[in-house]
């Protein structure tokens, strides 16, 4: 994939790129919005942006995909491009805005690497940069075809026909096609992009899980996250929970995610946290739909029973399934086991397979449980809410 002489100049000048990436992320994202600020509209997420993850993130696939290329230079790091693959195409992301990202991100590497970034330091990075775009590009673009939404056709307008309320910060929305055309055809834990315009006239995309419905429907489950004008991450929650009735359409996606769960008749240990639960109720209505036998753990922690959003019917989906059970660790401790969760008293399957969404912190925390519990890494599957600021070892 990469050439012998830009491997050699990769591998050597890494340290550096790499101790930089931090300021070249920034220095990026600031000139190209400065000079292209319409790519704030409905494309890139400005509280991202606000609070730094965004650029970590960049930074961070970077690095990754380099560093793959380093140490299996005849591999492509296809589980890394895959994620932003998926994420790219509920975003709409065309071929054309990659010569945009490439122009004001060398322009920052040279900005601030100086005298280092020498001609061939640069061509060797810009190298690696079309790999990974170019293997973007092609991703992006199966994807595109497979869930026919090349052309242009990634949105389309949904009515709002049911709003339910989960927690006092949870709400569900129940949505049809306002076109009256068939649905798309979504897998089990795969998420929507809701696109919304904003008091200032700015649109603004956020993905949510696709936590059930039925041959008419598609239920999206949205926590509200509080925002403020010095952290606006939340604003399109807010939106969606305070303004947003019964009768009003919505700007919504194909269904995009790479974390699915698999068909197979292995164990499962189904594991969230706080919202990261509607991927796996969606799992739960799959699993339930098609009468499975295998064995199902379901593990989830909360503040509480009140905050718990869905927790009725995940209790009922479990009840169906024969071989299902459920835990839930409750900080408050009513309705359930106090404290954090832990896994070391729980008899978990060497050979399951497992499922995670939560905050990063957490998520860190029960794979390292699952791990020393024997289940294999690979076994190990995460889903991540926002940018990926977590790519964990192999």
């Amino acid at each position: 994939m990469l050439s012998t002489q830009s491997a050699e100049i990769v591998r050597a000048t890494l340290p550096v790129v790499g101790a930089h990436l931090d300021q070249i992320t920034e220095r990026f994202y600031a000139t190209m919005f400065a000079e292209r600020p319409e790519l704030l509209d409905g494309l890139f997420n400005r509280g991202n942006q606000a609070n730094g993850e965004q650029r970590r993130a960049l930074a961070g696939s970077i690095a990754g995909f380099a560093h793959a290329l380093i140490r299996h230079p005849d591999e492509r790091p296809d589980t890394l491009l895959s994620r932003i693959a998926h994420k790219h195409a509920s975003l709409a992301v065309t071929d054309d805005q990659y010569v945009i990202v490439h122009k004001y991100l060398f322009g920052a590497i040279v900005d601030v690497l100086g005298e280092a970034a020498t001609p061939e330091v640069v061509a060797a990075w810009d190298e690696v940069y079309w790999l990974m775009a170019g293997a973007l590009i092609a991703l992006e673009a199966r994807l595109y075809a497979e869930r026919g939404t090349a052309d242009g056709r990634t949105w389309r307008e949904w009515t709002v026909v049911d709003r339910r309320q989960e927690t006092p910060d949870v709400v569900s929305f129940v949505l049809r096609p306002s076109d009256g055309g068939p649905l798309p055809e979504v897998l089990p834990g795969q998420y929507v992009s809701v696109r919304m315009r904003m008091a200032d006239g700015v649109h603004q995309i956020r993905q949510y899980s696709v936590s059930g419905g039925d041959e008419h429907t598609r239920r999206i489950t949205v926590k509200r996250v509080r925002a403020t004008e010095d952290a606006p991450e939340g604003e399109v929650s807010t939106l969606l929970y305070e303004a947003t009735r019964v009768g009003d359409r919505l700007t919504v996606s194909a269904p995009f995610g790479d974390v699915v769960l698999k068909d197979g008749d292995r164990p499962l240990v189904l594991v969230s946290a706080g919202i990261g639960c509607t991927p796996v109720v969606g799992m739960l209505h799959h699993l339930a739909d098609t009468r499975t036998t295998r064995r199902v753990l379901v593990l989830h922690a909360d503040r509480s029973r009140a905050a718990h959003a869905l927790w009725r019917e995940t209790s009922e989906l479990v009840a169906t399934l024969p071989n299902g059970q459920q835990i839930v660790w409750y900080e408050e401790g009513d309705g359930g086991l106090a404290g954090q969760m832990d896994l070391s008293s729980l008899e978990i399957p060497a050979d399951a397979e497992a499922y995670l969404c939560g905050p990063v912190p957490f998520m860190r925390r029960v794979r390292d449980q699952l791990l020393a519990a024997g289940v294999a890494a690979r076994d190990v599957h995460y889903e991540v809410f926002g940018p990926d600021l977590w790519l964990p070892a192999d």
